[in-house]
Parts: structure tokens; sequence; C-alpha cells
């Protein structure tokens, strides 16, 4: 027996969108396409979660996009400095409101405006890999991404340009009746070098809404990207987000994710190592609140010879949260001398928070290298007992352990402004 899917729009009203905004016919072509998929696919199947029991019913209206404008939203004060703000697109619920790149960036080559201008004016680029590497047919979830995107960041690097300073995405939504659904398209052509850095915010909000997002990185040979992304969106929002690389000869993807939302989240963070020597580095934490329900999953696949994969997930649970953490290492045939390493900890602050750690080894080939850790556990009492007996409240004692336990992730975030940021928001979330 199979329900009937409710979709957010029909597909008259999604042409009317997509022609009103200027956009290709290509584009129309792919949102009608993807539309017509998102009714007959089902959500995906996450490791001890049912999606079909979360909120999932408002995705917002459709709406076009706001003008870009100089004037940057007064709430995002706390994340930008205003006397500095070059290289940033800030989108707001529907649509971006500003973007803005240096001359020296913009004379070297790089493109980095919003999703929305970038297929009309870049075309050939965008459509040679939107939605190739998180293509529509995967899920119910993924194809309405595809057919309701809006705003969103298109970044390329031309071919041996190193960018030398983060670029950084706002995304805001603080209107509950708009659809924010926003996309992340990074090309790194061969021996390129860029850091990205985005953070996804929220005001007061009257309903609940679901965020359906995604960001697909192509790192081509000899290339390397940062992707530094904080997620701390109010708990009237569900979160749901795909990212996904694909690596080429000798690339590298760096990912340091920050799940800090009060709602229900998933998301898959995802490296394709295709390439003979690329890399990935994943550093994933998440610190649960309330009776927030996580399903997190981290995952490298291995096509390329002597390509390697390191994961480190860090949770921590309080009061009734849950968390799912799942790291899976895929090592395919033919994948010879790989490497892949996983390391997933939750730590419980209260005696009705769960967690759940699930390393994953997929291996089909022989001469490969792999390895996982996992653990799941209180606050060690010998730790705070040490703490302690060196004239250390307990609390501080606790903060201290807390602390290092996420250190791994938080010291890596590449835009100090931001790291600032996450380790406030692990502090007001863990009630500190």
């Amino acid at each position: 027996m199979t329900t009937q899917t409710i979709l957010p729009v029909n597909h008259e009203a999604l042409a009317a969108f997509s022609k009103s905004s200027g956009e290709p016919a290509w584009v129309t072509e792919i949102r009608s396409k993807a539309l017509e998929l998102a009714a007959g696919l089902e959500l995906p199947k996450l490791e001890k979660t049912r999606l079909d029991r979360w909120t999932l019913d408002n995705y917002g209206k459709l709406r076009q996009g706001a003008q870009t404008s100089e004037e940057l939203p007064a709430s995002l004060s706390s994340l930008i400095d205003i006397n500095e703000h070059s290289n940033l697109i800030v989108q707001r619920n529907s649509g971006v409101v500003f973007t803005k790149l240096s001359p020296e960036l913009t004379a070297q080559g790089v493109i980095f405006t919003d999703l929305e201008t970038a297929v009309r004016e870049h075309g050939d680029l965008v459509k040679k890999h939107l939605f190739t590497a998180i293509p529509a047919e995967e899920n119910q979830l993924t194809a309405l991404h595809a057919a309701l995107w809006n705003g969103g960041v298109f970044l390329y690097v031309p071919k041996n340009v190193e960018v030398e300073v983060p670029l950084q995405a706002v995304f805001l939504i603080d209107d509950a009746s708009a659809s924010f659904t926003p996309h992340v398209l990074i090309v790194a052509d061969s021996n390129s070098r860029v850091t990205y850095v985005d953070n996804y915010i929220s005001g007061d909000l009257n309903q609940a809404i679901v965020h359906n997002g995604a960001a697909e990185v192509f790192v081509k040979a000899g290339s390397k990207v940062q992707f530094a992304s904080v997620h701390h969106l109010a708990g009237q929002i569900t979160d749901l987000t795909y990212r996904r690389a694909v690596v080429e000869n000798d690339g590298s993807i760096e990912w340091i994710i920050g799940e800090m939302n009060a709602g229900d989240a998933m998301s898959e963070t995802l490296s394709v190592l295709r390439g003979n020597g690329s890399t990935s580095d994943a550093k994933v934490i998440a610190v649960g609140s309330g009776s927030q329900k996580l399903n997190l999953t981290t995952k490298a696949v291995h096509f390329g010879k002597s390509s390697d994969s390191q994961m480190i997930t860090r949770a921590v649970m309080r009061e009734e949260s849950t968390a799912i953490i799942n790291g899976i290492t895929k090592i395919e045939k033919g994948a010879t001398k790989a490497n892949g390493e996983q390391t997933e900890k939750v730590l419980m602050l209260s005696p009705k928070a769960r967690g759940d750690a699930n390393p994953i080894l997929l291996i089909d080939e022989d001469d490969v290298t792999a390895g996982h850790a996992a653990s799941v556990g209180q606050v060690n009492a010998e730790q705070i007992y040490y703490l302690m007996s060196r004239g250390i409240s307990r609390a501080q004692a606790e903060r201290l352990i807390i602390y290092g336990f996420l250190a791994p992730v938080v010291s890596d975030i590449p835009l100090e402004q931001l790291q600032n940021q996450l380790q406030s928001l692990v502090e007001r979330k863990l009630g500190q």
C-alpha cells in the first residue's frame, strides 16, 4: 500500500514561477521533471528514523527572489563585519538580497553569485554540473529540492587560481510563509584552491516550515576545497540537507560542519572519491537539546586508487534529545591502496538523552586499509574527579570536558568570527 504524495506546488504554478523568473528553458524542464518524479518517489530510508513522522507539510509559497542591494539586513550584524563584507552573498527567505565579490577576484575570473543569476549568465557551466552529484531521481526530498530550489550560490574558481580569503554566504529565514530551498553549487577547476563558509540562521517564526537544501561540490584534478557550514535554525524549522562532493585525481575536499539546530534535522555529507590520490577529511559536531531528533550521516565512497578518507563526528545530547550518527566508508572494487578511517562519538548529558553511533565499512577490494571506532556514553566520572581535585568546580569541569570533546571541529573553522559564533552556540545549547 502506498500513500498519495501531496505536492507543495502544482505544475502550472511552477512553470509560471520559472518563466516569471526569466529562467532558461532547460531549468524550467528540470523543475517540471523533478516535480513529476516527486509525486512517485518515496522519502529516503534512514537508519532508525521515520521521516514520515516528522513535520514535512509546509514548504512555504513560491515567491520571486528579492532584488540585490547594498544594504545588509540588520540581523546579520553579529555574523558579518559590516565595514568589511566583500566576497559575500546573503539570501533572505526566497531570494538573494546581497551579493558582492572583490574586484581582485573578479579580475582573476572567479564567479561568485546567486544561482538564479548564474543559470542565466553562465548557463553552459552551470548546466554541466547542476543536479549531477545529487540527482533529482534519488528520492522524494532530492526531487522536491530540484523542483523548488531558490536563491542559492554559484561559485566557480578557474584553473590555477588560489583564493586566499574565505568566500562567505548567509542564509536567513524569518518568514515561514515563503519557500526556503537554497542550492549551493561549487566548481573548483584544476589546481585551484578555495575556502567557502556558509551560515544558516533564522528569525522569529509563527509556524513550522521545512528547509530542504543541498550543496554540490566539484573538485577537479589537483584542486583543494574547504567547505565550512554551520546550521542553527529555530525549533519550528525541520532541516533536511544533502551535501555531496565529487573529487577527481589528487583533489581534496575538507568538510567542517556544525549541526546546531533547535529543531529536527537530517543531513548527509558525502565525498565521492573518483580520482586516484583523491582525499576527503570530514569533521562534524552536533549538539541536541529538548526533544530534538537528529539523523546525521557522514560517508565516503572510494573509486580512485590510493584515495584517502577521514571522518570525525562528535555529538553532545542533553535533555530528551536523540541522535542517530552514521559513518559509512565504501571502498569499491579496483580502489587499491585506498584508506578509510572513521570515528563517531556521542556524549549524553541526561539519563533521558539517547545516542546511537553506527560505524559501517563496506569493502569490495582486498588491498586496502580501513578502520573505525565508535563510543556512546556519559561524561567520564574519573575525568570530573581529577579536575575537581585540582580545585575546579563540577560545572566548570564538565564544561571543560565537553569543549575538549568538540574541539577537533570547532578549532578548524576557517573564519574567526564564525568560530567564535559556533563556540557561543555550543554554550547556549548546553545551557551554560
